[in-house]
């Protein structure tokens, strides 16, 4: 499965997320692009989009996405935090929906 870390995920997180072919907004040049843009982009590279940003779900229709929307909820954004949250967002990314958030964590 094809991942895609969100520019406010730290991006030391994907290290621990071997398992998976994962790239960064960073790795793929897309820092800076709105929300809207970035899902439409991502939707047609990967199968999951991992983020931190709450907001994310009332700011964009995700089912026009066609890509898995998981939001990791952790007591802070830090990566000891996001840590934490791997061995679950691990075992939720291969059945997470596509158009839909689904929640790890808090």
């Amino acid at each position: 499965m094809r991942v895609l870390l969100d520019e406010c995920v730290d991006i030391r997180l994907a290290a621990s997320l071997a398992t998976f072919d994962v790239r960064t907004v960073a790795d793929q040049g897309w820092l800076g692009i709105s929300n809207g843009q970035l899902l439409a982009l991502a939707a047609a590279e990967f199968d999951a989009f991992v983020t931190v940003d709450r907001n994310l779900p009332f700011q964009q229709h995700l089912p026009k996405f066609d890509i898995a929307v998981i939001l990791l909820r952790a007591k802070t954004n830090r990566l000891e935090d996001l840590v934490l949250l791997v061995p679950d967002l691990i075992s939720g990314i291969p059945g997470a929906k596509k158009g839909v958030v689904t929640p790890i964590g808090l």
